[in-house]
């Protein structure tokens, strides 16, 4: 079965006190913005710490157009990319020149060549690369991309597959937006760029973590399309998100888990390790709730989160990495996301320590 061989995340050289970042929305938003104080409690209820930024704060007070944003999504999606991925080279100890297929996942920047396209000319990886660009999957892109490229590597024994995730949602953010979604967009989401490289039968990896893909399922909700996603304006990326998703985590991931396992003769009581996307405060309740597992489950993806804020489809793979590096219990693991659509994404994985 496919195997993990590395996982890598960027830390961006702006990271940012959670409550530094609540002032400053505060004095960006007090003189257009009239319910500033009340609203600024979301700050504080995301329970979380620090932010992950790739621009220092003051960026983010100057107007900046869609064609400067995008053009520093393009720069810094591409420099950051390099470094993660040349992280988990070495960590997988292997050769770029192994490396089969590329799947580059994003939905916070727009690219043509494709991001990926630029990864192979800029490191000069081999050129008969299989390439898949994915856009669209939003925070669902980082268990969907580890699943596609499991399916690649089940599929060729001889794959060497990467994945890399990148969001940077802080240049979606629109100064001059002052709705309500757009002042929760600025308490909630970071910047993160995420890279792991996943292999085929025939490749024996140097880890003493081997954490194996078993199997996965999507499922898109009907009637959600306008739960989450972006809205495109002249100015750039409008966020929308409604304040039903936790409601509908909470009513649909109990059997939509269990009817996952029961597929591969398994239940809830056989998961051990539970690498889910920290969507926020809420959404973490609302698993809790509709999963009802004993202990604190979602320790890791509760740190990330404090740590990161959430980073749209890289976030998981960051919870990924933390169980990876840090140590995990021996016996199954399950990956879980959502996203647009409205969507949620598993992946079933076999998890053992050598």
């Amino acid at each position: 079965m496919p195997s993990l061989a590395a996982v890598s995340k960027i830390d961006f050289p702006f990271r940012v006190d959670q409550q530094v970042v609540k002032q400053y929305a505060k004095d960006l938003f007090a003189s257009s913005f009239p319910q500033v104080d009340r609203m600024l409690s979301a700050f504080d209820n995301t329970e979380i710490k620090t932010r992950n930024f790739c621009k220092p704060l003051e960026y983010y007070s100057t107007v900046h157009s869609f064609k400067e944003q995008n053009a520093e999504y393009i720069r810094l999606s591409l420099e950051y990319s390099v470094k993660a991925i040349e992280k988990c080279i070495a960590e997988a100890q292997i050769n770029k020149d192994e490396i089969t297929d590329i799947i580059f996942i994003s939905t916070t920047g727009l690219a043509t060549p494709s991001l990926d396209a630029l990864i192979i000319n800029e490191m000069k990886l081999n050129q008969n690369i299989s390439r898949i660009p994915v856009f669209g999957l939003g925070c669902a892109g980082g268990v969907a991309g580890f699943s596609k490229a499991s399916i690649l590597a089940k599929a060729n024994p001889d794959a060497v597959v990467l994945l890399v995730a990148v969001e940077l949602c802080s240049l979606t953010f629109l100064r001059n937006d002052y709705s309500k979604s757009n002042f929760i967009g600025s308490s909630l989401f970071a910047d993160g760029v995420a890279a792991l490289i996943i292999t085929g039968d025939n490749h024996v990896n140097k880890t003493k973590n081997e954490i194996r893909f078993l199997a996965t399922q999507s499922k898109l909700y009907y009637d959600t399309l306008d739960v989450m996603g972006w809205e495109f304006l002249d100015k750039g990326f409008k966020v929308l998100f409604s304040q039903d998703i936790p409601t509908i985590i909470a009513t649909n991931i109990n059997n939509d888990v269990t009817s996952f396992l029961e597929k591969h003769q398994l239940t809830l009581s056989d998961i051990k390790n539970f690498i889910f996307h920290p969507g926020g405060k809420k959404v973490l309740g609302a698993y809790e709730e509709a999963l009802l597992v004993e202990g604190d489950f979602l320790k890791n993806t509760r740190e990330v989160m404090n740590d990161n804020g959430n980073m749209s489809s890289p976030t998981v793979l960051y919870v990924l990495e933390r169980f990876f590096s840090q140590g995990f219990e021996n016996g199954y693991g399950l990956m879980v996301s959502m996203g647009p659509g409205f969507s949620s994404e598993m992946a079933l994985l076999q998890m053992n320590k050598h």
